[in-house]
């Protein structure tokens, strides 16, 4: 058994596989905080082998971790890698999978756009091709938009506050999370960091907006925002996502919102909730919003959907997905009034003018 350490503590990952999480995903027992704490430090410092990491991070996989574990995770990313430049203004921080999207286009950036044409500030996120799937992510599409995305957090902040829509890279807000990318790589499936990188909030933002395959893990989710100690997030929304994206699934969606205060919600101030995207003006089905090349297709219905070009199922795609960030920062009271807040945007030029000093920043 590896011998514990003055520096880290009394865990290795290998006495926490052999003793606590490799047994399997029937028998295996959780971690405490503590011990997750240790365990991510220890990684994040590059400390174990290769092999056991790769069997630390399976054996989390299958016996699916907790939001106590969770929630240590994300505290020690934030202390010991994420670098915060928080804006003046207030965003909604927009989590999308890192590993990005291979079918479906990316509205997030129109839909951000748009948001903050109706004075919504936006913050997204991402990385460049990080594993597992290494498909197209939020980095992409700006790049092929023209937008300067390899820029550092203090820059990120500026543009919040400058265009009301603010791009953060993950090597230069994160980079003990973009340093583990040939590990991640290596692993060949997913692992817990692909959950929590999601949570990393570079902007402070008090409010956040995420996807989820299943409504159990957006209400895991919330509980790992609650159980982190550094999570500055006092609400958020979580909908069923297009790949697991943050772009909302057409058809009939479940959205869960907390805190919710009544009898609509849980013991833990959960309340979820049903839409159908037809009765928002959203009437196509998955297939309809499939594109060939992701980027740069995402890319070009960005910018014609905020000029007015096109008025179709993708212009109607991105003013839902504009509504629900409107609505998650309570800059209006229903997704109804959130949606013609983000049509009206469009109409009268805003979201193009929002793209246009995107461009120029």
């Amino acid at each position: 058994m590896a011998q514990a350490t003055q520096e880290y503590g009394e865990w290795p990952l290998k006495r926490l596989m052999t003793e606590v999480v490799g047994s399997g995903h029937k028998s295996a027992d959780d971690m405490t905080r503590d011990q997750a704490r240790e365990a991510f430090r220890r990684i994040l410092d590059g400390e174990p082998d290769d092999t056991t990491l790769g069997a630390f991070w399976l054996a989390n996989r299958w016996k699916r971790n907790t939001p106590e574990e969770l929630g240590g995770y994300v505290d020690v990313m934030h202390e010991e890698s994420v670098v915060t430049a928080e804006p003046e203004a207030d965003p909604v921080d927009c989590g999308a999978n890192y590993d990005g999207k291979g079918r479906s286009a990316i509205f997030g950036v129109a839909a951000g756009l748009v948001a903050a044409a109706a004075g919504t500030p936006v913050v997204v996120h991402s990385g460049d091709r990080v594993p597992t799937q290494k498909q197209d992510a939020y980095k992409h599409v700006l790049d092929e938009l023209g937008v300067r995305t390899e820029i550092d957090p203090q820059e990120s902040a500026d543009m919040v506050d400058d265009v009301g829509f603010g791009f953060y890279y993950q090597p230069a807000f994160n980079p003990g999370i973009d340093a583990l990318f040939d590990r991640r790589d290596n692993m060949g499936v997913r692992s817990f960091v692909n959950t929590v990188e999601t949570l990393a909030n570079p902007a402070g933002a008090d409010i956040h907006l995420g996807s989820f395959y299943h409504l159990a893990f957006a209400k895991k989710m919330v509980r790992t925002l609650v159980e982190s100690e550094q999570s500055t997030v006092s609400r958020a929304l979580f909908f069923q996502g297009m790949e697991g994206y943050d772009d909302v699934r057409p058809g009939e969606t479940i959205v869960a919102e907390w805190p919710v205060e009544g009898e609509d919600a849980d013991e833990e101030d959960i309340a979820d909730f049903e839409i159908r995207t037809a009765d928002y003006g959203m009437d196509v089905v998955s297939e309809d919003l499939q594109v060939e090349d992701v980027a740069e297709e995402s890319a070009a219905i960005t910018e014609a959907v905020l000029t007015g070009e096109r008025a179709d199922g993708f212009a109607d795609a991105v003013a839902l997905n504009a509504a629900l960030r409107i609505y998650a920062r309570e800059d209006a009271d229903s997704i109804d009034e959130g949606l013609e807040q983000a049509r009206t945007a469009i109409e009268d030029g805003s979201a193009a003018d929002a793209l246009d000093s995107l461009r120029a920043f």
